[in-house]
């Protein structure tokens, strides 16, 4: 697997640039862990940038459960919101990995999930997040 490592996270940063180039009505990305931690961003400040991070993780998670629970199956395409004036776009984009993105309300739909496609096909091993190793329990810290 070509898990990214927390340090080659900077180096991500450009593909998200590239995709908001290819789009121009997206205001703003993160590609993150599962689940929560801001692995990338583009177009907004950390805080901002952290705070989608957080959200797309837990709607992404709801949507799983849902997926779970009434298809079968814990798989998610995709999640979309659609805010008084803007879209969120919420894609699977790897193991361990997911990509949201913040588009103006005038936004394609069709566009801005295509190009996300396009790009998380094109660099998919690459977006993977390797799995975190379990947290040593309390009985081991001590020692």
């Amino acid at each position: 697997m070509n898990a990214v490592s927390p340090n080659q996270a900077q180096d991500l940063a450009w593909l998200l640039k590239g995709l908001a180039e290819e789009v121009p009505v997206i205001r703003g990305s993160v590609l993150l862990s599962s689940d929560g931690m801001m692995k990338a961003a583009h177009g907004m400040d950390r805080a901002s940038s952290e705070h989608l991070a957080a959200l797309a993780s837990g709607l992404f998670s709801m949507a799983r459960s849902a997926g779970s629970k009434f298809d079968g199956t814990n798989e998610v395409r995709q999640v979309v919101a659609e805010l008084k004036t803007s879209q969120l776009y919420i894609s699977w984009a790897g193991f361990n990995s997911v990509l949201a993105v913040l588009a103006r309300g005038d936004a394609d739909p069709s566009v801005v999930g295509f190009e996300m496609a396009r790009l998380i096909k094109a660099v998919r091993p690459f977006l993977d997040t390797a799995a975190r190793p379990p947290a040593a329990a309390a009985s081991d810290r001590n020692r």
